[in-house]
């Protein structure tokens, strides 16, 4: 991959980016955290697990990205957080490292960077911080109406926020 095909990968990945966190961040505020013990099925992550580790694994990834790097994954600051809380530092950093992914340069982006069993260019790590975040969202948002709590539109409009023509605009 050249630099201004890394470049223009990276200038059509922003807007998604930025997308998929406003929906992530609708899923994890609908998580109560008086009930984010629930789990459906013993072997599932409890919706608070669930919810650390779409936080968790994105600040990771884009860290890494905007690093340079991958290194091993630590979880552990992030066990004994609520599901408010994580969404909270969700919230603070991910608009902050979104920003700072656009700063690391073309040449860098282009450059092939081992994760795990890849070998691929930097920039396309960008879609796993994505498609990763997007499959434990939709785990976590199958979790809501257990709960007892609402599903928050994601791609369009949902039984609990349907969608209108108010909220198209």
């Amino acid at each position: 991959m050249t630099p201004d095909q890394a470049a223009g990968l990276l200038q059509f990945l922003q807007p998604q980016i930025l997308q998929e966190f406003e929906a992530t961040r609708r899923v994890l505020a609908a998580v109560p955290d008086e009930k984010a013990d629930y789990k459906p099925h013993p072997t599932s992550m409890s919706a608070r697990e669930l919810a650390t580790h779409i936080v968790s694994s994105e600040i990771w990834f884009l860290e890494s990205i905007v690093n340079g790097e991958f290194k091993a994954p630590d979880e552990t600051p992030f066990k004994s957080m609520k599901a408010s809380e994580a969404r909270a530092l969700y919230e603070e950093k991910i608009p902050q490292l979104a920003e700072r992914v656009n700063s690391v340069s073309a040449e860098q982006l282009a450059r092939d960077t081992q994760f795990f069993m890849f070998n691929l260019p930097l920039v396309a790590y960008l879609q796993f911080c994505q498609k990763h975040s997007i499959h434990h969202r939709g785990q976590l948002a199958v979790y809501l109406r257990p709960m007892g709590a609402k599903v928050p539109s994601i791609y369009g409009g949902s039984a609990d926020e349907p969608l209108t023509l108010e909220t198209q605009a």
